[in-house]
C-alpha cells in the first residue's frame, strides 16, 4: 500500500478543499453515527465544492469509517476521535482511539465469523497507515475517488 510521510510521522497528502472533525462518545451507536456524518460530509463537499462523489465511492467510505470505528469501539475504551478530508482525488479517514495495539490484519478465512473489518480495509483503500501515540493510536485510511467530477458553477 502506498503512504507519503512528513517525516514526523504523520500521513502527508494533497491539501484539503474540505475537512472536518468530530468526537463520538464510544456508545452503541457511535458506528452508526459516524457512517451518518461521513456522507453528510460527502454531501458538504459536493454543496460547497460541486464535486459528484460517485456513489460507489460513498459506499466505499461509509463502509471504511464504520469498520475502524467498530475496531475502535470494540477494542478501546472511551471516546473515538474522526477526521475526514477530501481532496480533488482521495478522502482521507482518520480514527483516533486510547489503544496504542497496532492491529493487524489476520489471515483470510472465509469459516472465520466476525474479524474481516481490517482486511476488508486494506482491500478498498490506496493507503493504510497506523500511528502509535502518546496516548492511543491513530488509523489513517485513503480512499482515491475515480470518476469523481466537478459540477460547473454557474
Amino acid at each position: 500500500m502506498k503512504s507519503e510521510s512528513d517525516g514526523g510521522g504523520r500521513t502527508t497528502l494533497e491539501e484539503h478543499l474540505i475537512r472536518v472533525g468530530f468526537a463520538l462518545g464510544g456508545d452503541d451507536g457511535c458506528i452508526a453515527d459516524a457512517r451518518q456524518r461521513a456522507l453528510a460530509f460527502l454531501r458538504q463537499a459536493g454543496e460547497d465544492y460541486g464535486l459528484t462523489v460517485p456513489a460507489r465511492a460513498q459506499h466505499l467510505i461509509q463502509l471504511v469509517v464504520s469498520e475502524l470505528v467498530t475496531n475502535a469501539h470494540k477494542y478501546a475504551p472511551g471516546p473515538v476521535l474522526v477526521e475526514l478530508g477530501l481532496t480533488g482525488r482521495a478522502v482521507e479517514v482518520v480514527v483516533w482511539d486510547s489503544d496504542p495495539t497496532v492491529p493487524t490484519a489476520r489471515t483470510a478465512d472465509p469459516g472465520r465469523i466476525g474479524g474481516h473489518g481490517l482486511e476488508i480495509v486494506k482491500a478498498v483503500t490506496d493507503a493504510l497507515v497506523v500511528h502509535q501515540e502518546t496516548v492511543g493510536k491513530r488509523v489513517a485510511a485513503r480512499i482515491v475517488l475515480p470518476g469523481v467530477s466537478k459540477t460547473p458553477s454557474g
